[in-house]
């Protein structure tokens, strides 16, 4: 007698699928901002980081 039980998994929905992507998207972008916001910060040159810098003061960030 051959018992063999059939497990169907069900496919991922579209919208977890979509919602997955959009979410390794900002996960991108956000490690990517952090990689430019950490560059300019500690950068050589005065005006990348002076830019930074008065960014900060603009929108009202603690920087010192």
């Amino acid at each position: 007698m051959n018992t063999q039980s059939i497990v169907s998994v069900p496919a991922a929905a579209p919208g977890a699928r979509a919602a997955r992507q959009v979410l390794s998207q900002l996960a991108a972008a956000a490690a990517l901002g952090l990689v430019v916001l950490y560059g300019v910060a500690f950068a050589e040159s005065p005006v990348a980081h002076n830019a930074a810098h008065d960014v900060r003061h603009v929108t009202v960030k603690p920087c010192h």
